[in-house]
């Protein structure tokens, strides 16, 4: 089974949201929207098929990334969360919370050996 077919997402944590934003937009170019940065891209085995990868900033209360206390969490695109996610809890993997479904996909959390928070994302329709 494939697990992570790419890299979803990068989001951290800092003390002035708003002004990095301000300061990765004007000095690099990152166009900033309501749910931070989105790099829209084509899958390389089959053009017809477009992805996206997004770039967030957080305030340090968040608590998006509890329980894990890292300033940063890394979210991978996945295939097939569910057989995936059944695979880990035999591993005894920490799994956060339940699969969650949105319109652009499906989302849940785990728990790497030193408490980072990751979030496994299987994109909808792309």
């Amino acid at each position: 089974m494939k697990k992570v077919t790419g890299i979803g997402g990068v989001f951290f944590k800092c003390d002035d949201p708003q002004g990095m934003n301000a300061w990765y937009s004007k000095n690099l170019g990152l166009p900033h929207g309501e749910y931070g940065v989105t790099f829209e891209w084509q899958h390389a085995d089959d053009p017809s098929k477009q992805g996206s990868t997004s770039w967030c900033t957080f305030p340090q209360n968040t608590k998006y990334f509890d329980p894990s206390t890292k300033p940063f969490m890394i979210n991978y695109r996945v295939e097939n969360i569910v057989e995936l996610v059944a695979e880990l809890k035999k591993d005894n993997v920490t799994i956060v919370d339940e699969i969650a479904e949105y319109d652009y996909g499906k989302f849940v959390h785990v728990l790497d050996p030193e408490g980072n928070i990751i979030e496994l994302w299987e994109p909808k329709d792309e």
